[in-house]
């Protein structure tokens, strides 16, 4: 009887106690302000910039670039300088016009 009276009167009280615990707000640090997600490396237009873009988003946006490829873009746009046009793409060993001609539509060049 003594058990069951103790259950009935702890019962709440450990229920209340661990509700007012979750519902407590944070005491961590908030940022202020939220700040913008911005990406440089893809252009205003959603197409992607030969210019500014490195290897991993060359070879994650463009069909049939891995790696390889993505990181021979890179370097011959670091040897030669910035992309004049999409067409220097063909400069690139292994890169030819159907490689080229599959993702000229997302591809500019700034």
């Amino acid at each position: 009887m003594r058990n069951t009276v103790l259950n009935y009167l702890l019962l709440p009280l450990f229920a209340g106690l661990s509700f007012s615990l979750s519902a407590a707000p944070a005491t961590g640090a908030a940022p202020k302000e939220p700040v913008p997600m911005v990406s440089q490396v893809q252009a205003p237009s959603g197409m992607l910039n030969l210019n500014t873009a490195d290897a991993p988003t060359l070879q994650k946006e463009l069909n049939g670039i891995g790696k390889a490829k993505a990181e021979a873009i890179v370097a011959y746009r670091d040897a030669n300088g910035p992309f004049a046009s999409v067409d220097e793409l063909l400069e690139i060993k292994g890169i030819g016009n159907a490689l080229l001609e599959r993702n000229r539509g997302k591809l500019v060049v700034e």
